[in-house]
Formats: C-alpha cells, structure tokens, sequence
C-alpha cells in the first residue's frame, strides 16, 4: 500500500500489522464528490470513513508490479479529492532524492543572481562608465538575455532527458559562469550585449530543466513544496544580492577595474566553481540514478506509477509527444498564466533597486531596502508551495496570490508617499513569487509523459521569459514610472488572475466528466499498455485544480 509523502521524510517502515485506512465505500463516495455532486447515482454517504484492514508488504517485495488496489489509487491521481492526513508517512518516500535538494537551490540561486545583478551594477554607475550608454542601451541589454533564453528554453528538457542531469546540468553552470565572469572585464555596449547574449544562452537549460527534473521524483501531491523551495532561491538571490552588492562595489579601484565590474566576477566565479562540484552532487532520472539499489529503484519507480505516471519507468523520445504537447489546451493556458507571473517577477526584479532609489534613498540604502521584500516572498513562496500540496487546490492558491501583486503595485502605482511605496513593494513580491512555482506545480501535475510534460515545461517557461523584453522595456519613466506599474498590473489582472480562473474551471469540467464515467469510452478495449500511451487523456487521471 502507498502513503502519502509528509515533508519530512524517511521514516522506518510501519511495523504495525493493522492499520486504520479510507473504507472502499468512502472511497466511492468520495470518488463522487462528496456532497458537492448531484447525481442519481452517486452512492450515500457511509456511516464511516475508515475500516481496520492488514499492511500489505512493502512495494520492494513486488517487483515485477501488480494492479493498483482501491486506496493505492486513491492516493495517486484516481481520487483526487481523498484526504489522508491521518495515515503514516510512505516508507518509500525517503528513496526520492531529498538530500539533493539543497544543492538544487543553491545552483539557482546562482543563476537568478547572474541574470540580475546588472540591477545591482546599474545603480553603482554602470551605464556611466561604458561610455554613457544611453537608457535604451541599457535596456537592450536586459531584454538580449531573454531572447536567447526563450528560445533554446523549449528544447532544453529533450537534451537533459538525452544526455542525463548529472553531465548536462554541470555544464551549462560552468559555461554561464564563464559568461558571468568575463561580463566584468567588458569596455563598451558591444561587449556587454554578447555577455549577456551568452549568459542568457547557457542558463536556458536550467530552470526548466531542474523543474522537469523533480516532476520526475515525485509523486503530484509531493511536487508543489519541492518547486516552491527551489524557486524561493530566487527571492533568496534577491536579498542577497543586494546585501553582496553592497559588499563588493566597495571594492572600487582594486585592481583598476571598477566596483560593479567586482560584482560579476567574483560571483561569476562562485558560480564556476559550483559547477564543478554539481558534477558529483546531481543525480539522473529514477530509472537511472546510481545511488540507488536495483530493489530500490523499483521501488521509486512503482510508487511514481502508482500515481499514473507511468513513463517513470522509460519513455522512448518520439516526435508523437512534441505533438501531443502542442494539440494540449493546458499548454497554451499554462503560457498565458506564466507569462502573468514571469514579466511581473523581471519587471519587480530588475527595478527594484532603482524604484526604491528613486524614492529618495541612497544607493547602499538602497541596496539594503531591497532585501525585506524579497526576504518575505521566499518564505510565503514555501508556504503557499505548502498549502497547495495539502488542499490541491493550486488554481486557488494562484487566484487568491495574485490579488496581493495587483494591490502591491496599484499602491505604487497610485501614491508618491514613500512609505507607502514601500509597501507595496511586499506586497507585489507575496504576489508574484508564491504564482511562479505553484503555476509550474499546476501545469507539471496535470502533464503525464515524461517528454511531453517536458516539452510542455519547456514552452511555457520559454514564454514567460521571452516576456522578460517587456519587463527590460517599460521601467523609463522616472520617478513615477507610471508606464511600468501599469503594464504589469494589466498582465496580472488578464493574464495570471484571468488564466488561472479559465484553466480552473476548465479541469474542475473536465473532472466531473470523468467522475461521472463520461470518458470511459476512450479505452473501451484497450490493454493497461495502450492506456498508458494516453497520459493524462486516461479517464482514471483525475487533474489537480
């Protein structure tokens, strides 16, 4: 039997003989929806949830794979409204890589720190010293780094899927780093548009690929938490970029070169050197990963199938999946909802420093004001990640988030007092960091196929950053930068709140349907073989909303 993954894991197997567990008459109800459905034929409620049965053997001691009982469906995808706070924690939780994780932040946190500490070097005299490098200049090279990084972001997935994490993710860390490096010893425009032309390059393979990655550890309900933690570095990065800005421009002079030129250097350097050591500290996929025994590999890959992701296992690349990807509604919603988060999250993190410098603060204050947003929207960025996993309701939680990034930047839209100005500024972080993981979350959890869901991954990351031209475009109006708070505001309100409510209902639709036996006519005839090759489109995989 499979339980579900409590966020601590790796818990010794429950010893107990029996156990109290959903009884199949609760589960059948609950398949119905509970008392939110009206229909003639939905079972009555039972007098109780559970039932005392034995504990099966652990999943080691099947290896060749059995047919899923009632409650091991229950906790994958086939009913999804089950609640199971009161079971034990799954005694194969603990083989998913989690002592990974941190290594996973920590190369993050570098990237998001390289592609915006060129905010950090603005305020420190940047444009000033190439030569007076005009306005528009400068954001040519912000918007350089999102061409190149969108464009190779879509096939980033297929080549980490082919070549293994362990050898693709080391390299493109150590090239970026390079190009962060190197960065520091430019002399005119035309040399920091190549950077950044190259940075951007390099760095596609990453976030979306890490994101691809642990989708294909965990089981969907264990998903939300592991993204959100990993996207926080972002927020992580921001405060601490700020704090190491105001560190290292004081190292002005040395060596001839001027402070913000120390600030790519010596971060582009920590990056090099995180690079080579990410070459022992990240693992390949489930199927593959050598710090598991065979036994336990098989048992890592039966608890992922049990969750119908049945291409855990191997997936062949075929072209059918690129195409599969591209005829999915969810894809298309996904990239305007992401690209509602993504253009607000470079719009915010580009600027503001130069938004809080404009308030009438010094640039070292400056620097340091910069830190308590982002500081907030890391932990609330974990939080929300929290609740989703526990309610999945991610749709929700989407919703309810981005009404905080649209009050946050009405404030700095609508009022000239620092202070509040200020606020605003927490709020727009709490609205728009907790919407970049849980979107990804949501979109991930609803993509069965390992190439497919990475081709889907890949689109809409790859959109929402090509919209990082946008946010390099609009921050020029100063003092008020009207233009610039405005326009994130409306993708916001239309693209993020209005895309998560359509895709909401939409799967909320389309889960009835299958509930009510209304898609069983798709795998009339069909082995268990045959319905795997439909991924989601299986009517027993119930999407998360």
């Amino acid at each position: 039997m499979q339980f579900p993954l409590f966020i601590i894991s790796g818990y010794s197997r429950p010893q107990d003989p029996q156990m109290s567990v959903p009884s199949q008459e609760w589960v059948e109800w609950e398949r119905w929806g509970g008392m939110s459905m009206n229909v003639e034929e939905k079972p009555s409620r039972p007098q109780s949830r559970f039932e005392i049965v034995p504990v099966r053997p652990p999943p080691a001691e099947f290896p060749n794979g059995e047919e899923s009982s009632d409650e091991e469906k229950a906790t994958s995808g086939l009913y999804e409204d089950v609640q199971f706070s009161d079971l034990p924690p799954d005694p194969d939780a603990h083989l998913s890589e989690e002592e990974r994780a941190a290594i996973l932040c920590v190369l993050y946190l570098l990237a998001f720190l390289d592609r915006t500490n060129i905010g950090n070097a603005k305020i420190d005299g940047l444009q000033k010293d190439l030569h007076n490098m005009s306005t528009g200049k400068y954001n040519a090279t912000l918007s350089i780094f999102f061409v190149s990084y969108s464009v190779f972001e879509p096939i980033t997935n297929v080549m980490l899927k082919r070549f293994r994490p362990s050898i693709f993710v080391p390299a493109i860390i150590i090239i970026w780093g390079l190009c962060m490096t190197f960065m520091g010893f430019v002399e005119n425009w035309s040399g920091l548009m190549a950077a950044r032309w190259f940075l951007g390059l390099a760095e596609a393979g990453l976030f979306p690929g890490i994101n691809y990655y642990l989708s294909c550890w965990y089981k969907r309900s264990e998903f939300g938490i592991r993204a959100a933690i990993f996207f926080s570095a972002a927020a992580v990065s921001g405060s601490f970029g700020g704090l190491l800005a105001a560190a290292i421009v004081k190292m002005d002079g040395i060596g001839g070169l001027h402070g913000w030129a120390w600030i790519f250097i010596l971060e582009g350097i920590v990056t090099v050197l995180a690079g080579f050591i990410s070459f022992w500290a990240v693992h390949d996929f489930p199927d593959q990963a050598t710090f598991l025994s065979e036994s336990d590999r098989i048992r890592v890959i039966r608890r992922l199938k049990a969750d119908k992701q049945a291409s855990a296992e191997h997936e062949e690349f075929s072209m059918r999946y690129v195409w599969m990807a591209l005829k999915d509604y969810k894809m298309w919603l996904g990239m305007i909802i992401y690209m509602g988060a993504d253009m607000p999250l470079y719009a915010f993190s580009l600027f503001l420093p130069t938004i809080i410098t404009q308030m009438g603060y010094t640039t070292t204050r400056a620097q340091l004001l910069s830190v308590p947003p982002y500081a907030a929207a890391a932990i609330f960025t974990v939080v929300i990640g929290f609740v989703a996993d526990r309610t999945r309701q991610r749709g929700l939680c989407n919703i309810a988030t981005s009404f905080l990034g649209i009050a946050g930047f009405a404030m700095l839209l609508g009022s000239q007092v620092a202070g509040v100005k200020y606020a605003g500024t927490f709020l727009a972080a709490l609205g728009i960091y907790p919407c970049i993981s849980n979107t990804i979350s949501w979109i991930s959890n609803n993509i069965e196929g390992s190439y497919k869901r990475g081709v889907v991954l890949g689109f809409v990351i790859g959109w929402g950053n090509l919209n990082g031209i946008v946010s390099s475009n609009i921050y020029f109006q100063k003092p008020k930068y009207t233009v610039g708070h405005a326009t994130v505001m409306a993708y916001m309100i239309v693209c993020l709140l209005g895309g998560s409510i359509l895709l909401h209902l939409l799967l909320r639709r389309e889960n009835a349907k299958r509930r009510a036996g209304e898609r069983d006519h798709l795998v009339q005839g069909m082995t268990e073989q045959e319905k795997n090759v439909l991924g989601d489109a299986r009517p027993d995989f119930i999407y998360t909303t």
